[in-house]
C-alpha cells in the first residue's frame, strides 16, 4: 500500500468509528477484507487510526471538520506536512483536497488542544490542578512498551542483554526497580527468550511501582480481588513466597492466568466468586477496581470518548462496592489495597474517603499517585489497615 492509499484506509475506519463501530471491531473487519494489505500495512493503518483517536477534537480543528477525512488532514497538518501532497486522487490515495478543504481549519484551543471533553477536561481540572493540562497533552501520544523484570531470574541489565540477543533493544526506566522501556523491535516480544522464559512480563511501569510499594510484610495469603488477566497478582507472586490467589467477577477474564504463572513458575489459584467464604481471610486484599481507564487512555483512547457522566457515577458506586465486598475478605490485622488505572479524584481520593468514613475500623496507610506525565499510565492506590 503507498502512503497515500494507508492515509485512505484510516479515513473509512475513522468514518466507521465515529458511526458506533468500536475501533478494535473495526480494524479486525478491514484487515480481513484487505488481504492485499501487508503486516507493514496493517500497522501503519492501526497507528493512523489510534492516533486520530487520541486526538481526535484537535485535528478535526486542525482540518476543518469533523469526519474521517477532516481528521486525516488536521493529522498531517498537526506534524507539519502540506495534505495536498498526500491527497491527490493518484491510486488508492484520497481525492483532491476542495478548495473549502484547502482554505479550512483553526488552531484547537480549550477542550479541544486537550482532546477531551469538555466536561472531563474539568474533572481533569479538579483532579490534578495545574497538572490538568499536561496530562491530558501527554495523553495525546502513544503510550510506551514496558516491560516488568523478574528479579528472581536475573537483573534488569541480564533482561536487556537476552532481549538484545533477539534485537530487541530495551532501557531502565526509573519509575521502579524493575521497569524496562522497549525502543525497538517491541512486535518481536512474544517470541523472545527472555519472554518465553519468564524473565520479562509485559506490564506498565506504574502498575509495577504501585505493586513494589505494597507493604507484603506478615502476608502469608494475597487474594487479587479483580485479577483480570493477572498481571498485578504476577508481580506481586514475583516479590513474595504467599500463597498467590486470584478471583474475578468474570472468570473468563482470567483464562490467561495459568499460561503467565507457569512461564513465570509461580502458582497461583484461581476462586469462582462462591468459594471465597470458604477461603477467606486473606492477609492482604487487593482490589483493583473497574475505572474509566483514564490513565490508560493513550492505548486505549477510544475509550475517552465513550465516557459519559452516568457511566462515571456507576462506575463509582460500582468501586465502593468493590471496597466493602474486599474488606469483608481481610483477616484481623490484615491489609486491603485499592488501586485504579484512573486520574479522577471522584475515582480514587473520593472513594477512600467515603470508604474510611463509613467504616471506622480502619485507616490508611500509605496512598500514591502516579501521573501519566512520570512515564508510565496513570495510576492510584491506596493501602489500608484496621484500626
Amino acid at each position: 500500500m503507498t502512503p497515500g492509499a494507508r492515509i485512505q484506509a484510516a479515513i473509512d475506519l475513522l468514518d466507521r468509528i465515529d458511526a458506533g463501530e468500536p475501533a478494535e471491531k473495526a480494524l479486525t473487519g478491514w484487515g480481513r477484507r484487505s488481504r492485499f494489505a501487508g503486516s507493514g500495512d496493517r500497522a501503519a493503518v492501526r497507528d493512523h487510526v489510534f492516533q486520530a483517536l487520541r486526538c481526535y477534537r484537535s485535528y478535526a480543528c486542525l482540518g476543518g471538520a469533523q469526519t474521517g477525512r477532516g481528521r486525516m488532514i488536521g493529522a498531517l497538518r498537526a506534524t507539519g506536512l502540506d495534505p495536498a501532497e498526500v491527497f491527490t486522487g493518484a491510486g488508492h490515495a484520497p481525492a483532491l483536497l476542495t478548495d473549502t478543504e484547502l482554505s479550512a481549519g483553526t488552531a484547537p484551543v480549550g477542550a479541544d488542544a486537550c482532546d477531551l471533553n469538555d466536561w472531563v477536561l474539568e474533572e481533569f481540572r479538579t483532579s490534578l490542578g495545574e497538572g490538568a493540562e499536561a496530562a491530558a497533552l501527554a495523553l495525546r501520544t502513544r503510550a510506551p512498551v514496558m516491560l516488568r523484570v523478574d528479579l528472581r531470574r536475573g537483573t534488569r541489565d541480564d533482561a536487556i542483554g537476552l532481549l538484545a540477543e533477539d534485537d530487541i533493544s530495551a532501557s531502565t526506566h526509573p519509575i521502579a526497580t524493575t521497569a524496562l522501556c522497549v525502543t525497538k523491535g517491541a512486535r518481536r516480544l512474544a517470541r523472545s527468550r527472555a519472554f518465553l522464559n519468564g524473565m520479562v512480563e509485559l506490564q506498565d511501569g506504574s502498575g509495577q511501582a504501585a505493586m513494589q510499594a505494597i507493604n507484603l510484610d506478615g502476608g502469608r495469603s494475597i487474594l487479587d480481588f479483580c485479577a483480570g488477566g493477572g498481571g498485578k497478582a504476577l508481580a506481586l507472586a514475583a516479590r513474595s513466597d504467599a500463597r498467590i490467589y486470584a478471583h474475578d467477577v468474570d472468570p473468563s477474564r482470567m483464562q490467561d492466568i495459568p499460561t503467565r504463572a507457569a512461564r513465570a513458575g509461580v502458582q497461583i489459584e484461581q476462586i469462582a466468586t462462591s468459594a471465597l467464604p470458604r477461603k477467606a481471610p486473606f492477609d492482604i486484599v487487593l482490589c483493583d477496581a473497574p475505572c474509566s481507564g483514564s490513565g490508560t487512555w493513550r492505548r486505549a483512547p477510544e475509550a475517552k470518548w465513550r465516557l459519559t457522566r452516568e457511566r462515571l457515577t456507576a462506575l463509582t458506586q460500582l468501586q465502593s462496592q468493590i471496597l466493602a465486598e474486599a474488606a469483608a475478605l481481610v483477616a484481623p490485622g490484615g491489609q486491603l489495597v485499592y488501586s485504579t488505572c484512573s486520574l479522577l479524584s471522584t475515582e480514587n481520593e473520593d472513594r477512600i474517603d467515603a470508604f474510611l468514613n463509613a467504616k471506622s475500623e480502619w485507616k490508611l496507610v500509605h496512598a500514591q499517585r502516579f501521573d501519566v506525565t512520570d512515564g508510565g499510565d496513570g495510576f492510584f492506590m491506596a493501602q489500608m489497615t484496621r484500626a
